[in-house]
């Protein structure tokens, strides 16, 4: 009888330690990945006149579709642009603006952009995240000399901050999509 019950003694203080263990930390909240499906990139000219559209919308992801890409026109040689990017998820109704998300959590995004084929355009961030580093949902972008080529967008989550490009940014890519542009 007496094993009988520093045995149960043994179990109680064993429960009893094990349920006042200091360890159950709340489990850190997950992130989800963000569905995009649609890019679309705004360039309105500054000083007037139409903006130019790119866009990428994919709305059936890995699916068999390929994305539909479309540029709504050229642009001018020797104009400045204001580029403004929007993201979606057009899975769900209505349409998700991720822009928003990208936007609060600036410290862990950066919008990239790569001009390839010998276009002739340069561009700059015109917003940054709270530590000064480039965002780039908001950008300029200038047109040289009559051209044609490429212009990459990316965006990387949880990038290196500060970085010199997308070469030693690190990071995932959420999305990244090419479109053929000329300038005339």
């Amino acid at each position: 009888m007496r094993n009988l019950k520093s045995l149960s003694l043994i179990l109680i203080a064993g429960l009893l330690f094990t349920a006042c263990s200091d360890d159950d930390n709340a489990p850190l909240p997950v992130n989800e990945e963000e569905i995009i499906t649609t890019l679309t990139v705004t360039l309105a000219p500054n000083g007037g006149g139409d903006a130019i559209t790119l866009q990428t919308r994919d709305l059936d992801g890995d699916g068999p579709n390929a994305p539909e890409i479309q540029v709504s026109g050229n642009l001018a040689a020797g104009v400045t642009y204001s580029g403004n990017i929007v993201v979606l998820n057009e899975t769900v109704t209505p349409a998700e603006d991720i822009t928003e998300e990208v936007e609060e959590e600036s410290g862990e995004h950066q919008f990239f952009y790569t001009i390839g084929g010998g276009l002739d355009v340069t561009t700059e961030y015109a917003n940054f995240d709270g530590d000064g580093n480039p965002l780039g949902t908001a950008f300029t972008l200038t047109a040289g000399a009559a051209s044609s080529g490429t212009l990459t967008f990316t965006l990387r989550h949880e990038p290196t901050k500060p970085n010199t490009g997308l070469g030693d940014a690190g990071g995932e890519t959420d999305i990244e999509t090419t479109f053929n542009v000329t300038v005339e």
